[in-house]
C-alpha cells in the first residue's frame, strides 16, 4: 500500500494527494480490522526519484505511522536498497538504521514491526555477470539488518524481465549468501560512519516531521494523518525530489547530488549541501510567497 502514490503525484492516476492518502488509510483500516498484515511501499518511491534521503526516512515514519493510527497490528518495513543507485553501502546501511530506529519506535503491544530487504531497482547493472555479483553484494548487505523477509530481485532487472529459470537462479544466488551469513556475519552496522550518518539522518528526520506538523490547518488533532496536512507537505517541497519537476502538484524544485555515497539537497547555484533546517526555511520562505 502506498501512502501518496499511484495517483496524480506520479501520474498512474487522476486521483489528487488527499484522496490518495483518504483511500490508502481506507484501506489499511480494512486490513487492520482482520489482522492482515500491511506492508507500504511509500519510502523507495521518493528515493527512485533522487530525494535527499532525509525526505525518504520521514516517508518511512509517516507512512508506518498512519498504518499504526489505522489499526494495522503487523507492518512490513519494506527497505529498497542501492536506491539512488550512487548510494554507497556505507551510507545505504546508515539511512536503512535511520529508517528501522524512526519506525521501530513505534512498536508496541498493539503494532509490531517486521523488516523486509530488497535491492533496488534501477541500481542493477546490464551485464548480466556483475548483474549476479550486484545480487549477491546487496543480498550481503541487507543481512546485516537481520531481515525477516528477503524480497530478491532477479538479476536480469536492468536487461529483461526475469524469466522463470533466472528467478529460480537468482534465488538461489541470494539463498547461498544468506546462509553464508546466517553461518556468522561482522556486524557492520558498528561502523563509525554508519552511527553518524544514522544519528544525523534520525536528527534530521525529526526536523522535518516537526516542520510538517506546523503546516496543519487549526483545530487538526494528528496532523501526520491529516490528508491536508500531508498534501501541504509535498505541495510546499518539504516533501520534494528532483523528478518532480513541473509536476502539478508538487514542487520538484529540490536539488540533489550524491556526495561521500548519501543523497543530500544541495545548492542549485553552488552545489553544496544544505542543512535539512536551510532546505526547509528555503521551501516554506518560497511557498509561503505563493500563497500571498
Amino acid at each position: 500500500v502506498p501512502l501518496s502514490w499511484y495517483s496524480v503525484l506520479d501520474g498512474r492516476s487522476a486521483r489528487s494527494l488527499p484522496e490518495t492518502i483518504r483511500e490508502a488509510q481506507a484501506v489499511m483500516t480494512w486490513h487492520g480490522r482482520r489482522g492482515v498484515p500491511v506492508e507500504m511501499n511509500e519510502s523507495h518511491h521518493w528515493s527512485l526519484r533522487d530525494a535527499p534521503d532525509t525526505v525518504a526516512c520521514a516517508a518511512a515514519f509517516l507512512a508506518a505511522y498512519n498504518a499504526r493510527q489505522a489499526g494495522v497490528r503487523h507492518y512490513i518495513q519494506q527497505l529498497m536498497f542501492n536506491n539512488p543507485p550512487g548510494t554507497s553501502f556505507v551510507m545505504d546501511l546508515a539511512k536503512m538504521l535511520a529508517k528501522l530506529e524512526l519506525v521501530e519506535s513505534l512498536q508496541g503491544p498493539a503494532f509490531t514491526v517486521l523488516r523486509e530487504t530488497r535491492g533496488g531497482l534501477s541500481s542493477y547493472p546490464a551485464d548480466l555477470a556483475m548483474a549476479k555479483g550486484h545480487l549477491a553484494s546487496t543480498v550481503m548487505l541487507q543481512m546485516a539488518l537481520r531481515p525477516h523477509i528477503v524480497h530478491v530481485v532477479g538479476y536480469p532487472e536492468a536487461d529483461h524481465e526475469a524469466r522463470p529459470d533466472e528467478v529460480i537462479e537468482s534465488c538461489r544466488i541470494a539463498r547461498k549468501v544468506i546462509e553464508n551469513c546466517l553461518h556468522g556475519l561482522p556486524d557492520m552496522t558498528l561502523d563509525p560512519r554508519i552511527e553518524r550518518r544514522k544519528a544525523q539522518l534520525v536528527a534530521e528526520t525529526h526536523t522535518l516531521l516537526e516542520a510538517i506538523r506546523q503546516l496543519a490547518p487549526s483545530g487538526v488533532a494528528d496532523p501526520w494523518t491529516d490528508p491536508v496536512t500531508l498534501s501541504r507537505a509535498v505541495e510546499s517541497g518539504l516533501l520534494d525530489a528532483p523528478h518532480l519537476r513541473n509536476n502539478p502538484v508538487a514542487r520538484g524544485a529540490v536539488v540533489t547530488r550524491i556526495i561521500d555515497g548519501a543523497c543530500v539537497a544541495v545548492d542549485p547555484e553552488t552545489l553544496l549541501p544544505l542543512t535539512e533546517s536551510e532546505r526547509i526555511q528555503r521551501a516554506l520562505a518560497t511557498y509561503e510567497t505563493s500563497l500571498a
